[in-house]
């Protein structure tokens, strides 16, 4: 937990030395009530100016200006305030999220406008899974999603709609939402009849056959692709290879439509469970930068790299390597006991990467983490400082 770090006392009779304690920064503040309204909750909020803020909300009024008559006025409730700095929009919104959520764990997320990603779902506690949109994420643990395969996050419904549409045209899993019965009898969808789905709802398809598609679906997914297209590349030189180019040109195409859906795919979406990232982001205290580290979605509480010259007795590259080299178990937050909600850690992430313009740096673990160019990534955001 960030805490929120400073504190001072608010008399109204000496409002001026109490605006020049606080500083020209971006925070976090809670303005805590007065003992006559101890009963209420504190008033959290954060902002882009603390003093210029908290001189809007508790400072002296002039009767006449009728603008500021209108404008919230805490004067007369605040007893003091308690507040953290942050060098970065993303710090700003992640320590808001946690000092709302122990203020009130039942409506914060109303409170903060907050909205759980959109994701692929892949529901594998079906007997014929299928693959759909969802904003919802169930957990038989803190660290896998149960039930399912999720995928994402997208930036809006709308864009994981359309990345769905166009990857499910690549296999024959179903579309559909009804209970599947495999009744010969039933007359199918559109999809059947255009070859574009197996059909267990009038047993087109064994189960056997049924599940290996979804296996398919899934590799896919989790190779990024990768996996289809080694797939359609071995097709393509067989047929090459046995003179059948008709064939050859038609796999060729099938591989242009995959590469054209992986194309339209932004960097933050995957797998959850493999979206391990960190991200870099400009501290508030001098010659530091803050760094965030991400594992299976969930943000770990992050770190600074001072660069002062007698800040370390280690490099930046050696702290990096020892803080990305340990297992998930022994990071701060103690992922695999909290209580916090995946989904929230998801929104912050999603959030902030496909806001525009984005302040910071993000760079995600392929086969290891890319430990120069996060080191080049500190120089940048120092020098931008």
């Amino acid at each position: 937990m960030m805490e929120l770090d400073s504190a001072a006392p608010f008399d109204p009779t000496r409002a001026g030395e109490f605006f020049s304690t606080l500083p020209h920064a971006p925070a976090v503040v809670r303005i805590e009530p007065r003992a006559e309204f101890a009963n209420m909750r504190p008033y959290l909020i954060r902002t882009a100016d603390l003093r210029r803020r908290m001189e809007r909300l508790l400072g002296d009024r002039d009767p006449a200006d009728l603008a500021a008559a209108r404008r919230l006025d805490l004067r007369s409730y605040a007893s003091g305030v308690r507040y953290r700095t942050a060098g970065s929009v993303f710090e700003l919104a992640y320590v808001h999220w946690q000092q709302a959520r122990l203020l009130d764990p039942v409506g914060y997320r109303e409170r903060l406008h907050m909205r759980a990603p959109a994701l692929l779902k892949l529901n594998t506690s079906n007997a014929y899974p299928r693959c759909y949109v969802t904003r919802h994420i169930r957990a038989n643990d803190a660290r896998r999603p149960s039930a399912g395969f999720y995928f994402g996050p997208f930036s809006s419904r709308r864009a994981a709609d359309a990345f769905a549409s166009k990857f499910l045209d690549l296999f024959k899993i179903r579309r559909c939402q009804i209970k599947i019965r495999r009744d010969p009898a039933f007359p199918g969808c559109i999809y059947s009849e255009m070859k574009m789905c197996l059909a267990p709802c009038f047993a087109g398809c064994s189960t056997e056959e049924y599940a290996s598609e979804v296996s398919r679906v899934e590799a896919f997914l989790m190779s990024g692709g990768n996996s289809l297209q080694m797939e359609l590349e071995s097709e393509r030189e067989a047929a090459s290879i046995g003179l059948d180019f008709e064939r050859a040109a038609a796999v060729h195409r099938r591989f242009e439509k995959v590469a054209e859906v992986l194309k339209g795919a932004p960097e933050l979406v995957r797998p959850i469970e493999n979206l391990d990232a960190v991200i870099m982001q400009r501290a508030a205290q001098p010659e530091a930068v803050t760094v965030f580290i991400v594992r299976g979605g969930w943000i770990t509480e992050p770190f600074l790299l001072r660069f002062e010259q007698t800040a370390e007795p280690l490099s930046a590259e050696e702290i990096l390597r020892d803080r990305l080299g340990r297992s998930p178990e022994n990071e701060p937050t103690a992922m695999a006991h909290t209580s916090e909600p995946l989904a929230d850690h998801l929104a912050l992430l999603a959030l902030w990467f496909y806001s525009k313009p984005r302040t910071g740096e993000i760079f995600f673990r392929e086969k290891d983490w890319p430990y120069r160019r996060l080191i080049r990534a500190c120089a940048r955001l120092l020098a931008a400082s």
